[in-house]
């Protein structure tokens, strides 16, 4: 099967869609089907994403984008991001009558309220109905849309979605997220609370950073609220960004993961630290509540700082990193994206 991933989030870019569509495609090349993943970097003309400045977006790709399709003469095709890619892919489907699926993961909603500043507060339930009406408008015309939960499933039902709805779930890399002794954090004041992803508002970091805490704080990773954040809080450490095993070293290297976003709706990195044994503390919203379904994961609450102190007793590293490889795997994440595509 010829399957065609045409995706505005995708390399140099690290983020949880960009790594959900790798490890898919490696796993769907395994199964012996064709794979290929169109991102902006397949064309010339871009722009920086207004607030993003390391994120490039295609600029009028759907000429090019249409010559591209043609010639790879898909099977399948799966539009996961509601960008300008997206929307050209999504405009070369309905124009020549080839059915096509999508991911919903991003509340752009939600996001959209968040970027707006605080001195026009009262614009920001405006940005949130356009954030909807926005991703209703892209997702309407899809055959399948794919979840990673049965929370965000109820979110869209919720606002009226009519599509087929199919499950998406994620997975690890064993080889780089497992339980050990970390190297990392033998300077650091314990207990050490770590944070993995993009630096921004959207995130809800100050949170995190401002939270009452007789330890070290880690935030590893870049965007365009780090400088702010460095600069607003010169105690915690800011690494940058890390990829693969020296990665998993910073994880292992902490006492607890915290995940102070309202916003996301999954967390890839929630599943990493717990690979690696590290107890994860979030607010009880779409992610961690569907992720976090154990006491010894760790502990959702409201008060981030007390789920943090409380996450430190909960459970062995052992049965989180065990826990994780029972329930999540990329093998079955690509089974579910076939199944989705075919159904």
């Amino acid at each position: 099967m010829k399957i065609l991933i045409i995706s505005d989030a995708w390399h140099p870019q690290i983020n949880g869609v960009v790594r959900t569509y790798e490890h898919i495609a490696e796993e769907l090349v395994k199964l012996k089907h064709d794979v290929r993943v169109i991102g902006p970097e397949d064309f010339s003309w871009k722009f920086s994403m207004p607030g993003y400045s390391e994120i490039k977006l295609a600029l009028f790709p759907y000429r090019k984008l249409s010559r591209i399709i043609k010639a790879y003469d898909p099977d399948a095709i799966h539009i996961p991001v509601e960008g300008p890619l997206g929307w050209a892919a999504r405009k070369y489907c309905l124009k020549n009558k080839i059915k096509f699926s999508t991911s919903y993961h991003t509340h752009f909603p939600h996001y959209a309220e968040e970027r707006v500043p605080e001195m026009f507060k009262r614009l920001k339930k405006y940005a949130r109905k356009l954030g909807f009406l926005y991703v209703r408008a892209f997702h309407t015309p899809s055959r399948a849309i794919m979840v990673a939960s049965p929370t965000l499933e109820k979110i869209l039902r919720r606002w009226k979605f009519q599509n087929h709805i199919f499950r998406l779930t994620r997975g690890v890399n064993a080889d780089v997220f497992y339980p050990g002794e970390g190297s990392l954090s033998q300077n650091l004041k314990r207990p050490v609370a770590l944070y993995v992803g993009r630096i921004a508002v959207e995130k809800n970091l100050e949170e995190f950073l401002a939270m009452d805490w007789d330890g070290s704080k880690v935030i590893v990773g870049d965007g365009p609220s780090r400088k702010h954040l460095r600069n607003k809080f010169p105690d915690v450490l800011f690494p940058g960004q890390k990829k693969g095993k020296e990665l998993g070293d910073y994880y292992r290297s902490s006492d607890v993961f915290v995940f102070p976003s309202r916003t996301d709706t999954f967390g890839i990195v929630i599943l990493e630290a717990l690979a690696c044994g590290i107890p994860v503390a979030a607010y009880p919203v779409t992610g961690p509540k569907d992720i976090l379904t154990e006491p010894f994961l760790g502990c959702l609450g409201n008060d981030l700082s007390d789920s943090a102190h409380k996450a430190l007793t909960c459970g062995q590293a052992a049965d989180r990193a065990a826990y994780v490889t029972k329930n999540y795997s990329w093998q079955v994440a690509a089974e579910q994206f076939l199944q989705a595509i075919q159904d």
